[in-house]
This record gives C-alpha cells, structure tokens and sequence, in this order.
C-alpha cells in the first residue's frame, strides 16, 4: 500500500502562481521510483481530468492541452514526492487536485485515468478572478 499525502494549494489570483506536492509513505522503501506519478483534478460539477504524468525517471511528462506550457510536473525520488508547479493560473483551473500514482514504472500513454490505483487526499486550489 503506498499513501499519498498532499500538501500546498490555496487560493491565487488570476495570472499567480502556486505549486502543490505529494509526498509519498508506506511502502516507499523500494517502490515510490517504480510508479508512474501523475495529478488529476476535479473542478465542481464535472468529472475528474488528467492533468499532468510523469514516469519514474522523470524522463517523460505529458500534458492536458488546457496547461500545456504553464504546468510542470518534476519528481524527487530521493524525497519520495511529486511536485506540480503551476504558473499563469486561470478561474478555469480551479479544481480540486489529486496525485496518483500508477503500478507501471512508465506506460504510454500515461493520461488514462483508470490506471491510477494509489490516489493522495485531494487539495483545494482556487483561482479568483
């Protein structure tokens, strides 16, 4: 079992930025480098949507085309946790956010949701207009 805790978010004003991690426990001894890591978010009212991947070395990202060039995703395995660094922020972005991670080390593609089966508790994050 691999728990995800989520730490950053809040709220931002249009055009901010903010950055939200993930941090990794249980089984991590041998295994957070073996995941491929991703977030996803859920704004009201609508269904959850992939965000951002990454595979385990950090040699491959992916993007929803909506954050594309103003999100990086990155990872410290050495710190078992993942970071979604998220700059030029929009209303549109406010969304709850979540990390998964997915058994596979790296997959292609990575923005299929049902893949995840390790998901963090979720943080707000609020853009104001």
């Amino acid at each position: 079992q691999l728990q995800l805790v989520q730490s950053g978010g809040g709220l931002v004003q249009a055009g901010g930025s903010l950055r939200i991690s993930c941090a990794a426990s249980g089984r991590t001894d041998s295994s957070f480098y073996t995941y491929t890591m991703a977030w996803i978010r859920q704004a009201p009212g609508k269904e959850r949507e992939f965000v951002s991947a990454i595979n385990w070395s950090g040699s491959r990202t992916e993007f929803a085309d909506s954050v594309k060039d103003r999100f990086n995703i990155s990872r410290d395995n050495t710190k078992n946790t993942l970071y979604l660094q998220m700059h030029s922020l929009k209303p549109e972005d406010t969304a709850v956010y979540y990390c998964a991670a997915d058994r596979l080390a790296s997959r292609t593609p990575m923005t299929d949701l049902s893949n995840y089966i390790y998901w963090g508790q979720g943080t707000q994050v609020t853009v104001s207009s």
